[in-house]
């Protein structure tokens, strides 16, 4: 009797051992360590360019835009394309382009919509040398559209007058401006 009671004991101790290890091999002290959390950072630069300078043909062979930046970054996560002093030349196929600047951009992954940001100017002379100047703190530009937007406060200086209001959609193509609200006109008399 005294045996069959070893032999019990014995048996709930090894099962109890295998217990025991069994709980510390699945929880064992390095799972109280602090892990350290994996952060991505979304303004990772994945390639840079100084001085960038890029040019774009249209399919039959007229220069469609040609553009330089003090600064170009490609941001790894987004594939958004950073700017600074971005200076474009918008040709369209035409001898007139519109010159672009401003102090920044952000280029979407695909290129279909640039966004210019601080000091924005988008200037023009026609073949019968009129000077068309508009300016605004912010704009959206879309090339492949020949289309642009803002909704912030405009200033177009030409024709004889300044023009002033907040918002405007551009198209590019046609020469036409829509400004979207308060829009002050002040001409000169001739």
């Amino acid at each position: 009797m005294f045996s069959k009671k070893i032999r019990t004991f014995a048996l709930y101790s090894v099962i109890a051992a295998l217990l025991v290890a069994v709980g510390y091999w699945n929880i064992g002290p390095e799972s109280f360590l602090d892990k350290p959390v994996v952060s991505v950072d979304n303004n990772a630069i994945d390639y840079y360019a100084t001085n960038a300078h890029s040019v774009q043909f249209l399919p039959d062979g007229k220069m469609q835009y040609e553009m330089t930046a003090d600064k170009v970054e490609h941001l790894k996560v987004s594939e958004v394309t950073l700017l600074t002093k971005p200076d474009l030349q918008l040709y369209r196929g035409t001898t007139y382009p519109w010159h672009v600047q401003s102090d920044k951009g952000e280029v979407n992954p695909d290129g279909s919509e640039v966004e210019l940001i601080d000091s924005v100017r988008v200037a023009r002379t026609d073949e019968k040398n009129r000077t068309m100047i508009i300016t605004t703190s912010r704009m959206t530009v879309f090339p492949q559209k020949q289309y642009a937007q803002t909704e912030q406060a405009v200033k177009i200086d030409g024709a004889g007058g300044v023009t002033t209001g907040n918002g405007m959609k551009a198209y590019l193509k046609d020469g036409r401006m829509d400004l979207l609200s308060n829009v002050r006109g002040q001409y000169e008399a001739r």
